[in-house]
């Protein structure tokens, strides 16, 4: 047994440990990485790479299938499934040495592949290693949550664990659950030559703007996506090319392949908390702000400390917590400039609050601004002129953002700069946007909520008229 002694031990090789381990090293701090599946974590290999390669593929299929509207004749796309699988891997191949062992332990970081369990409150073994620290950092991310639905133990079905393998194309694709992965996937293997059914127990994209998020959910109907929403899976029965899902209320639909995309669980099970008086709820470890666990020694990031689930959190923590962990300062997470987007087509955005929850916290005080997307040029020229852009404003500034429409997680960006920061409307307006782009949707919408104030003052048109009979 090997006892190793580090200023910083890291467990979880996902995107907030490798953040962590690479900052750390190369500020001159003794790190030690545990990783006992593959670096990268879900992110590189199951989730939001292989996930948006897949997408890609389906939009230049849907592509060739609707060119005419730019004199380009309408081709049926020939897919070959295996091949645009290939086309997966590859992409996660071009990434994966970014976030490799060599590349790290090149950096310094002692990188051990094994998964690590608590033997004290900073000690911790991990295969035939032992490793005592004076921080530690949890980043074991998450995992598919799988509900305990009657006969699923006896169907075969994937996670996003295991869908990014399957070679051969689902004839008629089920997908339990309607949330961001669910929905992707749908539109993904729809555009790709597959039926596809989507059973959601209560609202599809429930988490976002209802009123942004029909936009997307009347797209993907319009490309011949079942979505059955208030559909509480109840009984799953069948076999492999032949699957039977029961609802609650009766309803009975069939298939032949079975996505289960409900929702993630905090990977907690291997590490033996309590040995290090670390404490959980609700499947995660409990934080408080500055991202410590009850072992005031122990930090937690990203999926496994629960709240917003997304990679780019978690490297947002790794951010916060090495301010605290490496030069003893004080540091805290924050939430209201969290942007986070679902990238079905049109793309969905949101950051900070929605126009419901900006009304609970501000009510009267509130003013929602809009911008319908079909009045950008650029939109209209690539013929993708259809969605909107809500801006909830208090007192002059922003404190959330919803888009829908193309390239809306990039443009939601802007929005979450603004929060982060503090900016006013007004300095959101003085940007210039090089023309025809789609970035000007960002300062068409600040515009739009000076324009009443503008153009529709009585007052202001006093002062015009009074200063134009005066000026010589």
């Amino acid at each position: 047994m090997e006892k190793i002694k580090t200023d910083l031990l890291v467990i979880g090789a996902g995107s907030g440990g490798l953040s962590v381990a690479a900052g750390a090293v190369q500020m001159g701090a003794d790190v030690v990485l545990l990783e006992g599946h593959k670096m990268g974590g879900d992110c590189l290999n199951f989730g939001c790479v292989p996930s948006k390669a897949l997408l890609a593929s389906a939009r230049v299929a849907h592509g060739q299938a609707h060119a005419a509207a730019f004199g380009v004749a309408d081709q049926v796309p020939q897919i070959d499934f295996a091949k645009v699988k290939d086309h997966v891997a590859e992409v996660i191949a071009e990434i994966e040495p970014n976030d490799s062992v060599e590349r790290f332990e090149g950096l310094g970081v002692r990188v051990i592949s094994e998964y690590g369990q608590f033997l004290g409150p900073n000690e911790v073994q991990a295969g035939d290693h032992v490793i005592q620290a004076r921080r530690i950092v949890i980043a074991t991310g998450s995992s598919p949550l799988v509900p305990p639905i009657k006969g699923l133990e006896t169907v075969p079905y994937d996670t996003n664990e295991t869908l990014f393998e399957n070679r051969e194309q689902p004839e008629h694709l089920m997908i339990i659950g309607g949330g961001p992965i669910g929905m992707e996937m749908a539109q993904a293997h729809r555009r790709l030559g597959s039926e596809v059914t989507v059973i959601e127990g209560a609202k599809a994209l429930g988490k976002d703007d209802p009123e942004l998020a029909g936009f997307v959910l009347e797209a993907l109907e319009a490309e011949g996506i079942a979505i059955e929403e208030d559909a509480i899976a109840a009984e799953i029965r069948g076999q492999a090319g032949a699957i039977e899902i029961e609802t609650t209320d009766g309803r009975v639909f069939k298939g032949t392949h079975l996505l289960m995309a409900v929702g993630r669980k905090p990977n907690i099970e291997r590490l033996d908390l309590d040995k290090a008086g670390i404490a959980a709820e609700r499947g995660a470890i409990k934080v408080d702000d500055s991202l410590k666990t009850t072992n005031r020694k122990v930090y937690a990031i990203g999926d496994v400390a629960g709240g917003l689930q997304f990679t780019h959190v978690a490297g947002y923590h790794a951010g916060v917590i090495i301010r605290s962990a490496l030069f003893g300062l004080p540091s805290k997470q924050k939430t209201s400039h969290i942007p986070w987007a679902t990238y079905t087509d049109p793309e969905l955005a949101q950051v900070g609050l929605t126009e419901a929850e900006a009304r609970a916290a501000h009510g009267d005080r509130l003013e929602v601004v809009r911008f319908d997307l079909d009045h950008n040029d650029r939109l209209i020229a690539e013929r993708k002129a259809k969605g909107l852009i809500k801006v909830m404003v208090v007192k002059g500034r922003p404190v959330g953002a919803s888009i829908v429409g193309h390239q809306a997680g990039e443009h939601i960006t802007l929005w979450s700069l603004a929060i982060a920061n503090k900016l006013k409307m007004g300095q959101i307006a003085g940007m210039v946007a090089p023309y025809p782009t789609v970035a000007e949707i960002g300062k068409r919408a600040a515009g739009a909520y000076f324009s009443p104030r503008l153009f529709d003052s009585p007052r202001v048109k006093k002062v015009v008229g009074f200063v134009q009979r005066w000026l010589p």
